[in-house]
C-alpha cells in the first residue's frame, strides 16, 4: 500500500509564495506605498489650503461636552467631563473622501478611459483580422471551385 505524504509547511509556504497573485499583492502593496506620498502631498500642498481658506485647516478643536465641565490637556487627554471629539472625525472623514477623490479623478478615471481606448483599439483590429480572414476563406472557395470547373468535375459550390 502506497502511503500518501502530505507536503511539508515549507513546501505549502513554497508554493504559495511562487502564486502569482501573490507577487502581483507584492509590487501593488510597494506601488500604492509610493503613490500615498504623492496623494499625501497633492492634499496637504493644494487641497487642504483651499479648504483652510473657506474655514480651518485643524478641526481637531472642535468638541461637544457630553458631561460638564470638560477640560482636555494639550496632549489630548481628558482632565474632566466626557467631551466628545466630533471635529477629529468630521477631520478624518473629510481626509478621506478628499484622499479618494484625487485618487479617483487623477487616477483612477484616466487610467480606465485609456485602457477603454487600447481594449476599443484591440478590439477593432481583431475585427479587421477577421473579416480579411473571411475574405481570404472565400478566395480560396472560389479558386477551389474555378479548378473543379476545370476539370470538369460536377461540384456544387459547397
Amino acid at each position: 500500500m502506497i502511503e500518501k505524504r502530505e507536503p511539508s509547511v515549507w513546501q505549502g509556504f513554497k508554493a504559495f509564495l511562487m502564486r502569482g497573485n501573490v507577487v502581483d499583492l507584492a509590487v501593488a502593496v510597494v506601488i500604492g506605498a509610493a503613490f500615498t506620498n504623492i496623494v499625501n502631498t497633492l492634499v496637504k500642498g493644494i487641497i487642504n489650503p483651499v479648504v483652510g481658506a473657506i474655514g480651518t485647516k485643524n478641526l481637531d478643536n472642535y468638541t461637544s461636552c457630553l458631561q460638564d465641565p470638560c477640560k482636555v490637556a494639550a496632549d489630548g487627554t481628558v482632565k474632566s467631563g466626557i467631551p466628545i471629539m466630533w471635529g477629529s472625525v468630521l477631520g478624518a472623514t473629510l481626509t478621506f473622501v478628499i484622499t479618494a477623490a484625487v485618487v479617483y479623478f487623477l487616477m483612477v478615471l484616466p487610467m480606465s478611459k485609456y485602457l477603454a481606448r487600447q481594449e476599443a483599439r484591440r478590439k477593432a483590429r481583431e475585427g479587421t483580422h477577421e473579416v480579411i480572414e473571411v475574405t481570404e476563406l472565400e478566395v480560396l472557395k472560389e479558386i477551389r471551385n474555378a479548378l473543379v470547373a476545370q476539370r470538369g468535375g460536377g461540384h456544387d459550390g459547397r
